[in-house]
């Protein structure tokens, strides 16, 4: 056994783990990372990664086939073979020798192995050969695990060997039918790949999919979905599942109906990673999110919490399960401990430079269907329950000119919730081909809390999809109107 000492040390190499390490690490403080897989995460290898790469090839080919002249050319179907060489390559072929290359130049130590908290401000690490290393932290512990797939209780399912999402990304072959569990994001998405991929794709779905966006978004996607030959069914559940003796996974829904599939995906959500952690060791629930203040500090009664060592950022906060709010939460939570470290002032106040407010009611998020589901901030009902005196403008994208230059028959629409009483954008919700790059901007007019009458001098380039903002703003009405008027 060997002991080692840092100033901060970090549980979870991915890329929030990465972003904690690389900002104390620039604030002068020695930083180890401890890492049990590879180096980059979740994010690099099994998710946002190698899913955008799989969904890829068949939204290029949609769009291809939408405009005069290019669909002409479009003679075959995808080359699976090549799309899933191209996904390998992005994952770096599951290989982490950059990244941890990358630690390495930032002046940042690794340490490979499985961590245990052990003691305030102490680490235990057992690596795959059985060595131990003792860690200790003069000032910080962050937690960045992340989290992992949840399997339901279901009769009979672990025997059929389901897919989680790791698996979906990763596979080496397409099966000819899949059967998917769920409609979140990653049952949307991988449904659409794995359809352009050549599989007969089935979503079963206890809701409508995409249930936390605007009602309109899961409809859209549905159709979508439908068009490309995927059956989707809204309302039952699986109750069972076995596999025939030719290797067919029959799933049976409370309704009645029979799925037949040759693998089964299952994407109904996300847990923390906290289990064997050693969280008890410092009075926390071993397998429970991680509850953290906006500095991601966590949060709890124990007396061992005292001094302001332990953090958590991203999944295992359960603020904002994404990649993008992870980061973001990472160098709010590493540039506070550099703070705490020099004893400087924490501004902690609401978008202060040590916090994560944004994860409270302005998170962007994309959803790689085709159409794509682009939003942030409130939803309209979200909006309601949250108190706000609100208006709604809708808008039928495809009215665009830049929408007719983009693709013929363009399907999509656009909603934006205003607060009546400051006039400012609560959320947006963008519906449609190439609509992802729309986000941006509507973050920052919801971060920024830019007025609607400010917002009229933003001219939009013409003709592009940007337009949709004049087209908004024309439905609120020109500064001045009284809300009787508009």
């Amino acid at each position: 056994m060997s002991s080692q000492s840092y100033d901060v040390i970090v549980i979870g190499g991915g890329a929030v783990g990465e972003n904690v390490a690389d900002r104390t690490a620039q604030g002068g403080l020695r930083t180890v990372v401890v890492e049990n897989d590879l180096v980059g995460g979740e994010c690099s290898y099994w998710a946002c990664m190698p899913s955008k790469a799989l969904l890829r090839s068949g939204a290029a080919l949609a769009a291809a086939r939408r405009v005069p002249g290019a669909a002409e050319a479009v003679t075959g179907t995808i080359d699976v073979r090549a799309a899933l060489n191209q996904r390998d390559s992005i994952t770096s072929h599951w290989k982490d020798d950059g990244q941890a290359k990358w630690l390495e130049s930032a002046g940042i130590a690794l340490v490979r192995g499985h961590a245990r908290l052990t003691a305030v401000r102490e680490v235990t690490v057992t690596g795959d050969d059985g060595t131990v290393t003792v860690l200790t932290a003069t000032h910080a512990v962050v937690v960045s695990t992340g989290s992992a797939a949840v399997l339901p209780d279901i009769d009979g399912l672990k025997d059929v060997e389901p897919w989680t999402s790791r698996d979906a990304t990763s596979a080496k072959q397409i099966p000819p039918r899949l059967a998917v569990i769920g409609g979140g994001v990653v049952a949307a998405e991988m449904a659409a790949a794995y359809a352009s991929l050549g599989s007969s794709v089935t979503v079963i779905a206890r809701s409508a999919l995409l249930g936390g966006q605007e009602p309109f978004a899961g409809e859209l996607v549905t159709a979508a979905l439908r068009e490309n030959g995927v059956t989707v069914l809204v309302g039952p559940s699986t109750t069972k599942a076995h596999r025939d003796t030719d290797g067919t996974v029959i799933l049976s829904l409370d309704d009645g109906t029979m799925v037949a599939s040759d693998t089964v995906l299952v994407a109904i959500g996300r847990l923390p990673r906290t289990h064997d952690l050693g969280l008890d060791t410092v009075g926390l629930d071993a397998d429970d999110r991680l509850a953290v203040d906006d500095t991601l500090l966590v949060q709890g009664d124990s007396p061992a919490l005292a001094g302001d060592w332990l953090y958590a950022t991203g999944d295992v906060n359960h603020r904002a399960l994404l990649t993008h709010q992870g980061k973001y939460q990472a160098r709010a939570a590493g540039d506070a401990i550099v703070a705490r470290a020099a004893g400087s002032v924490v501004d902690d106040a609401p978008w202060g430079a040590h916090v994560a407010t944004a994860d409270h009611a302005a998170v962007p998020q994309v959803t790689f269907t085709d159409p794509e589901v682009a939003s942030v901030g409130l939803t309209a009902a979200a909006a309601v329950k949250a108190g706000f005196r609100i208006r709604i403008l809708d808008y039928d994208l495809g009215n665009l000119g830049g929408a007719a230059v983009l693709a013929v028959g363009y399907v999509g629409k656009a909603r934006a919730v205003v607060d009546l009483d400051r006039e400012v954008i609560l959320g947006a919700t963008f519906v449609g081909q190439d609509v992802a790059e729309l986000l941006h901007s509507a973050t920052v007019a919801i971060v920024g809390e830019v007025p609607i009458n400010r917002l009229w001098h933003a001219v939009p380039s013409y003709p592009t999809l940007s337009e949709v903002w004049l087209r908004l703003l024309e439905a609120y009405g020109r500064p001045g109107f009284t809300d009787e008027a508009r």
